[in-house]
């Protein structure tokens, strides 16, 4: 398990009474990750808006301590096996964050280990699994335009299978918009494979 982002040790015991907001992110594999930042570079060079980076949410919003987070996090880690990821399609919206996004299939066992996993966090889980492409609020016609961008960059993304082995713990705050103030905090690979 790696801990990539450690809190400071300045931090009072006062301090780790407070309530943030949470997230666990599932981080696709390097080489897909580099796909998609191809494709998020096109669009974000047609239309602007914020970096992001890929991920997608298998628990969101949850509000808890910073320790109660890392604990519940860390045991969710080691819960659940790695998941298979398969796109189902390419899909816009009118929400901000899912405004144009890539929506994956939710396969009997992707469901248990995701519900699983949101469970052990106490949050509910994503119930529209996907990675975001752009963020924004564009009009119908933008977002055709958008669509035609991903597949004209990188079509076989809508078609992709991949499986996740690694999960982040994010602090956020949904009022940035950029995420630019959301804050990575742990992150831990998802427990091997077990054959029964």
């Amino acid at each position: 398990m790696a801990n990539q982002s450690e809190p400071g040790s300045a931090s009072s015991t006062t301090d780790d009474l407070k309530l943030y907001r949470w997230a666990a992110w599932a981080i696709p594999p390097d080489n897909i990750c580099k796909r998609v930042k191809k494709v998020m570079e096109a669009l974000r060079e047609e239309f602007g808006g914020p970096e992001i980076k890929p991920h997608i949410t298998v628990a969101g919003s949850c509000l808890f301590t910073r320790s109660d987070a890392i604990e519940r996090f860390t045991h969710a880690c080691g819960s659940v096996n790695p998941i298979v990821y398969q796109v189902d399609q390419l899909e816009t919206s009118k929400f901000y964050f899912q405004c144009v996004s890539l929506v994956f299939k939710t396969e009997d066992e992707f469901t248990r280990e995701t519900g699983i996993f949101a469970s052990r966090m106490h949050c509910s889980s994503a119930n529209m699994p996907h990675l975001s492409l752009i963020f924004g609020d564009y009009t119908d016609e933008e977002k055709k335009r958008a669509e035609e961008i991903v597949k004209s960059v990188d079509e076989e993304l809508c078609t992709m299978i991949f499986t996740v082995t690694r999960m982040q713990l994010y602090k956020i705050n949904f009022e940035d918009k950029t995420q630019k103030s959301w804050e990575l905090f742990y992150e831990s690979t998802l427990r091997h494979q077990i054959n029964n």
